[in-house]
């Protein structure tokens, strides 16, 4: 399910929905539990690396990622890390696509 979640596409939020929470933020969480999930609001992981290099080329694929599927992380550079942040700002919570763009970004860093 990890993988089917990836190849899901972001879908923009407009507003009007509840945030998840309950069982239903579990079972997609289930599907990246590298992730830390805080207060049922957001979603956060830290990603390391050799060097500040690698930690930018990573960056950089996250945000091209995040320009395609229209969903932007915070994201946190430093030498050797990368912190990424995600929440829907329309809903003020979680919704599916946060689910959906962290495992695209685990995808990329390869696990």
């Amino acid at each position: 399910m990890t993988e089917q979640l990836a190849d899901k596409k972001c879908v923009p939020c407009r507003g009007g929905l509840p945030p998840l929470g309950g069982e239903e933020l579990k079972k997609l969480h289930h599907h990246v539990p590298k992730w830390t999930a805080d207060r049922e609001h957001h979603i956060h992981r830290e990603f390391t690396f050799p060097d500040f290099k690698q930690a930018l080329d990573f960056v950089n694929r996250v945000g091209d990622v995040a320009e395609e599927q229209g969903h932007h992380p915070d994201i946190f550079l430093t030498w050797g890390k990368a912190a990424i942040t995600l929440w829907t700002h329309k809903i003020d919570g979680l919704s599916e696509s946060d689910f959906i763009m962290a495992a695209k970004i685990d995808r990329l860093y390869g696990a």
